[in-house]
């Protein structure tokens, strides 16, 4: 393997790594922290509470100090009069809470779509420049296509085969004059097959028909 070759594989690595990290962010960042409700009303005549969203069964917030290295926090909602006696009762009371759906599903869905991006980019990438096989080059022909605007060959330099010169004539017309033939609704056939074994001039006549019409060979 060449250095090339290394320094791409360390860059997909080097990618997937971060990806792994971003995912460990996201995660953690999306993450709450459950407290007791009977926390969440000390955090708030402490003035820890940076904000809050008060939902129908929950309240959820942000701190201003992370707990255990989180910042926001969610609580179950207690009924205000059962708080205050619970509370002055000095026992602690708190709920449980669920992780949504849709949290679980984006803090692994969106890093998956981003690795698969990033790396289906960088591979096309590596295999358009150091011209790799693979995914990328499935259905793809790497013959090239070669063109001879005169080829300098004619009919009179194909010998032996004069019933098919003879046959050909009618192409190397239309191909001359074309605009002629298709005023009369006439076609140019989609291909002709020449058939023979290799060494036989079937390459050559194919020549000899572009250099008399006068237009490119390809091969």
């Amino acid at each position: 393997m060449d250095k090339q070759r290394q320094w791409n594989v360390w860059y997909l690595i080097g990618a997937f790594l971060l990806l792994l990290l971003f995912q460990s962010w996201w995660t953690t960042s999306r993450s709450v922290e459950a407290i007791p409700y009977s926390d969440f009303l000390r955090y708030l005549e402490e003035g820890r509470i940076a904000e809050l969203t008060v939902r129908q069964d929950q309240i959820v917030g942000r701190l201003n100090q992370p707990i255990n290295g989180k910042d926001y926090f969610v609580t179950n909602r207690v009924d205000p009069v059962l708080a205050e006696q619970i509370r002055n009762s000095g026992a602690t009371f708190s709920g449980t809470v669920e992780d949504t759906f849709l949290t679980n599903l984006l803090s692994w869905v969106i890093p998956i779509l981003l690795f698969f991006g990033i790396w289906m980019f960088l591979f096309r990438r590596f295999a358009e420049k150091q011209g790799m096989g693979g995914l990328v080059n499935i259905g793809k022909s790497k013959a090239r296509v070669l063109v001879e605007r005169d080829t300098g060959v004619t009919f009179d330099d194909v010998a032996g085969v004069d019933e098919a010169k003879m046959e050909l004539q009618e192409i190397v017309s239309f191909l001359k004059e074309k605009d002629k033939y298709g005023r009369l609704g006439a076609r140019v056939p989609k291909g002709i097959l020449l058939v023979g074994p290799p060494g036989t001039g079937k390459t050559l006549i194919a020549k000899a028909v572009a250099g008399e019409a006068g237009v490119p060979f390809f091969s």
